[in-house]
């Protein structure tokens, strides 16, 4: 069975926000706005997401 993908795009610009914040995008992958990775849906990277949903926008691909 294969694993879910996710693309991820960075929708908010960095600035103002908290050093873990900026952290977490680029753990991530995520250094500008509006650049997006695609990453396999696991554990840690849901965590990531849920933490900083304010920046991003996420589909499934």
């Amino acid at each position: 069975m294969a694993k879910k993908k996710l693309k991820i795009t960075q929708i908010k610009s960095r600035i103002g926000y908290s050093r873990k914040a900026k952290a977490t995008l680029d753990a991530l992958g995520l250094k500008k706005m509006n650049k997006s990775v695609e990453l396999e849906a696991n554990e840690a990277i849901v965590g990531m997401i849920k933490k900083i949903d304010y920046l991003l926008k996420v589909e499934e691909v």
